[in-house]
């Protein structure tokens, strides 16, 4: 380890930090002066690596992961911000190395975008890797959703140990035929559930590939009712050349998770813990673990703003945005929207026109705002939702829905760099409380 480039690295996130700056810059310092840090902090741990990434739901999987496996008494190193690039995470390794670059943790579990974690994967190869999903969503990024698969497949070919698919998305279940120098889990839904998890072709009405429903999964979503869930969990994990796993107990779990997103994510999570303790973990432990996991940041997160709950709701392309919207209901709730096409949003804003809006028809929406506010006017416009006001600028349209629905529970359906704006305005325009 070089310890100058470490040094410099600390120095450079202290000063960051001092000045407000961006998380990933530390990070971006290091990786210039050392491109070998990250590959020497991250080798030697006991229990490898975990490489969480897909489409939907990186963050909130990532933070049931690094919850779980703490819960089972492993010191677990994580990319605590969601900078899911690989200078997010050489920047959360220089606040947690010592001046020699040396980590104290058995276990990394790391949120990565899938094109940044191609290339982490070649630096650091993972002993496991999570893959949730391939939908639609910055496309002027990816192209279309078949070379988002090919990302996913290299960090399966790259994993040492054990790659966990979602049974339920046939383009991530099939990376399996390709993978020979790893075991392969599957996490996956009961038949009752599957049209709530639509995959990429469903969601479009198209004729894709059908679900390998057939395929043993370690862990399956078996029913949800509000923030309960039943999981039915396997005797033991199944056998790589496919034999059937014995399924031998349903477990139910109360979560404080909202979002029967995050309770599928939930399943994947669970399989993954499986995955890396195997025999050695502790099942009541895991579930009360589970349990206790709160949202991640800006996602399906409580506030309380003047004395009433507010419900930030993030949606980045159309499976989200559409299990958002089923997951909310919108009775008695004043609902604002807030869309920008920043580089981390995506620019492509098309996949608007594949949500279906029609359960805000009959409440309507206070404001709509950000970048593309008109856009998401138009398309609410099609759907004969009532848009009461266009105010592109956030801050603006912000204070605008606060004072207009005092007396109303409130939710903001947001894209990435709204809601990031949307919480920074918040602090600073009224009270704001964090429900636990």
């Amino acid at each position: 380890m070089n310890p100058l480039s470490v040094l410099v690295g600390k120095a450079v996130r202290r000063a960051s930090k001092l000045r407000g700056g961006g998380s990933a810059l530390p990070g971006l310092v290091v990786e210039r002066l050392d491109p070998g840090f990250m590959g020497r902090a991250l080798t030697g741990l006991t229990h490898g690596v975990v490489v969480v990434s897909g489409t939907n739901g990186k963050t909130t999987t990532t933070k049931m992961v690094v919850e779980l496996l703490q819960g089972q008494g492993l010191k677990v190193f994580t990319n605590r911000t969601g900078s899911n690039f690989t200078r997010g995470v050489a920047a959360a390794l220089l606040g947690e190395v010592d001046w020699r670059g040396r980590l104290d943790a058995d276990i990394a579990v790391l949120e990565l975008d899938e094109a940044h974690a191609v290339h982490f994967v070649r630096l650091v190869p993972p002993r496991y890797s999570l893959l949730l999903n391939v939908l639609r969503d910055q496309l002027d990024r990816f192209g279309e959703i078949d070379a988002t698969t090919r990302l996913l497949e290299t960090i399966a070919l790259a994993t040492t140990g054990t790659v966990i698919l979602n049974r339920e998305d046939p383009r991530v279940a099939g990376i399996a035929a390709s993978v020979t120098a790893a075991d392969v889990v599957y996490f996956g839904l009961d038949a009752s559930l599957r049209s709530t998890f639509p995959n990429d072709d469903e969601l479009r009405g198209a004729a894709g590939i059908a679900p390998a429903s057939a395929l043993p999964a370690d862990v399956v979503l078996e029913k949800v009712d509000g923030n309960s869930a039943v999981f039915l969990l396997s005797d033991a994990a199944p056998d790589p050349a496919g034999a059937e796993a014995v399924a031998s107990e349903s477990v139910h779990a109360d979560l404080r998770l909202r979002g029967v997103y995050n309770i599928f994510n939930a399943a994947a999570a669970l399989a993954t813990a499986r995955a890396v303790l195997g025999a050695a973990v502790v099942r009541d432990a895991l579930i009360a673990s589970l349990s206790a996991v709160e949202p991640a940041f800006g996602r399906g997160e409580s506030l309380v703003v003047d004395g009433q709950a507010l419900e930030l709701v993030l949606v980045k392309n159309p499976s989200g945005f559409r299990l958002g919207l089923k997951s909310f209901d919108p009775a008695g709730c004043a609902t604002m929207i807030a869309i920008n096409d920043n580089y981390a949003d995506g620019r492509d804003m098309s996949w608007l026109w594949d949500v279906d809006f029609d359960s805000l028809g009959l409440g309507g929406v206070e404001v709509v705002s950000g970048v593309r506010a008109y856009d998401m006017a138009l398309r609410l416009k099609y759907d004969d939702v009532p848009v009461r006001a266009v105010e592109p600028d956030l801050p603006a349209a912000l204070r605008e829905f606060i004072s207009g629905s005092k007396d109303s529970p409130k939710r903001i359906f947001c894209t990435y760099t709204a809601m990031l704006a949307v919480r920074r305005e918040l602090s600073k325009i009224t009270k704001v409380e964090v429900v636990s």
